[in-house]
């Protein structure tokens, strides 16, 4: 089947079209008309249905767009405001409204008469909304939204001088990369030193945080705000206990590996130890790899490499820049981190990252290539519910993108040499970052389940867990006190508590699409965008299945597709 990327606005039916959200005076009609229409046969709850997704697609883009805005410039007030304004003001009121049309739905005697499986998710979806809807929670959820972007303003306020030149974070991180090793650990203990400065600001910050979930999770008679999350997250396929299982696995079979992978990097510079600011560096006479200058550079050589993949995935690019839906550089004032924010009603997503020219730009921008792939298969789909895809998914979207593209980034390097270099940061990146996952996931089951921790534990606790995942090859001595706060660097503990696992349960989805691409490449992109195009209308271990993969993140799972990437590591180096 072919897919075309000439993604077009949804049309309304229910709203005006020319209305938008301007306050609640105006948006409470059609949530009462909703509410209070009479549902008498089938038909009737399916035009209900598609009335009550429409009008969800125009609240939700209106939302996605006043956080894209004030993320892309976080030093405007007034972007700011609008975006305050919607979380406290609009939102609260809404949530009441969502829950009487949820129990509307499942309390209707037509609901039954709904055909086909995809309803099952969307409902077994709804029930637990229902469930977990407490009315004291909304005034919390409303400051929580308020206080997890204060996190983009903190970090989006970071730089640091080098040779008289002002750079954000994620620009002076490609010095990191030069052979010159004084220059590397100048740099190094600049960021270290600029993050330590807002070490106190953002630990009352997460204190905050922590305190609020909590109390959200106590509301709705769960114990802790992990068990609470597990259940708003949709985790109906795996328990806590997998996680932990995920945790020692890595411990056992993926850590030797990274060892192996800092040892052989201590080797090739020539050095006695190796230093936190030695990782991301090349020895003497190498230049660090510059894929691209500037964003649209890296847009058009990405589209280049896409097309070459299916031309399918450029053009879906394409189409986001013609909509002006990208915004790629890292400047001042710029929250840090990147994203595919999914637009319901435009159907094509707004990409944000932090470009600085450097290697691991070309992985997110791939990477969230892949994510804006999925959000165009999914977008025809009829309800917005069906659309709303599990993250496990979300994330093999992504990753498998990354790897997936790999045959293509000639693109980027037109020397040998570079590209094998390339694929040799790639392969590495996909090994070191499963310690990380398990240290970030481990570290956020101990903090809510411990909510009244004081700030010396959770510094102790954060150290434990920390060198339980970090490599012995390393030697931090001297760095004791930067590391004591490296998780805040970590958006998600801030922005969107619990989801970090994932990227560990589908990089190992990833590998499995990636074994399969190099068995068969056509065969592993249909089974891709066959998965892709499902969105949410099949649970998780049937959206793998699509996909050709087994949902499965068990020791010895992660001991097979780890040895399949070291066996390709190993014919790089």
């Amino acid at each position: 089947m072919k897919h075309s990327a000439d993604i077009s606005k949804l049309d309304r039916h229910f709203l005006p079209e020319d209305f938008t959200i301007t306050d609640w005076e105006h948006l409470e009609p059609y949530l009462k008309d909703l509410a209070e229409r009479k549902i008498g046969s089938k038909e009737d709850l399916e035009n209900w249905m598609l009335d009550s997704s429409e009008l969800e697609a125009v609240v939700s883009e209106d939302a996605c767009w006043r956080q894209i805005r004030m993320t892309c410039d976080t030093e405007n007030k007034e972007l700011e405001r609008a975006f305050h304004y919607f979380v406290l003001e609009i939102q609260p009121k809404i949530q009441p409204y969502a829950d009487l049309l949820n129990k509307k739905l499942v309390n209707s005697p037509f609901t039954e008469q709904l055909n086909g499986p995809k309803y099952f998710t969307y409902l077994r979806s709804v029930r637990k909304s229902i469930e977990l809807f407490r009315t004291e929670n909304i005034p919390i959820q409303a400051e929580l939204s308020v206080l997890a972007q204060n996190f983009g303003v903190i970090s989006g306020k970071m730089t640091i001088e080098v040779n008289g030149r002002e750079y954000t974070m994620q620009q002076a991180s490609k010095f990191l990369e030069q052979p010159d090793r004084a220059v590397r650990e100048e740099v190094y203990l600049k960021i270290q030193k600029r993050r330590h400065e807002s070490k106190d600001e953002l630990n009352q910050l997460f204190s905050q945080l922590v305190e609020k979930r909590h109390q959200v999770a106590l509301n709705a008679s769960f114990p802790n705000f992990r068990d609470y999350k597990f259940v708003e997250m949709g985790r109906f396929d795996y328990t806590k206990e997998d996680c932990y299982q995920f945790h020692e696995a890595v411990k056992l079979h993926v850590l030797p590996l990274v060892d192996k992978i800092y040892e052989n990097k201590r080797k090739k510079l020539g050095v006695d130890t190796l230093r936190p600011w030695d990782v991301e560096a090349e020895p003497a006479g190498i230049k660090p790899l510059t894929p691209f200058a500037t964003g649209e550079e890296l847009l058009q050589k990405t589209m280049a490499c896409f097309t070459k993949l299916r031309p399918f995935f450029a053009e879906c690019l394409e189409k986001m820049k013609e909509m002006g839906h990208l915004d790629l550089e890292s400047r001042k004032g710029k929250a840090p981190g990147g994203y595919n924010c999914p637009l319901a009603e435009s159907g094509a997503p707004f990409i944000f990252m932090n470009a600085a020219g450097q290697m691991g730009d070309v992985t997110t921008m791939v990477h969230e290539g892949g994510h804006a792939v999925h959000s165009f298969l999914s977008h025809p789909l009829e309800l917005s519910a069906f659309k709303e895809y599990p993250m496990e998914i979300a994330e093999v979207a992504s990753m498998s993108m990354e790897l997936f593209s790999m045959d293509y980034w000639d693109t980027f390097f037109d020397n040998e040499e570079e590209l094998k270099r390339a694929k040799e940061h790639q392969l590495e990146r996909v090994i070191t970052i499963f310690p990380w996952i398990a240290t970030i996931d481990k570290f956020q089951h101990w903090i809510y389940e411990h909510p009244s921790h004081t700030l010396e534990e959770r510094s102790d606790k954060w150290m434990e867990i920390l060198n339980e995942f970090s490599s012995g090859v390393i030697d931090f001595s001297g760095l004791e006190e930067y590391r004591r706060y490296g998780w805040q660097r970590q958006l998600h503990l801030f922005e969107v508590p619990f989801y970090y696992i994932e990227y560990g349960i589908a990089q190992l989805g990833a590998l499995g699409m990636w074994k399969q691409f190099k068995e068969n490449k056509d065969i592993a992109l249909d089974n891709y965008i066959n998965a892709l195009s499902l969105g949410g209308t099949k649970t998780l271990p049937e959206l793998y299945k699509a996909a050709g993969l087994e949902f499965n993140f068990s020791a010895d799972r992660i001991k097979t597709l780890i040895d399949v990437v070291n066996e390709e590591y190993r014919q790089l180096i």
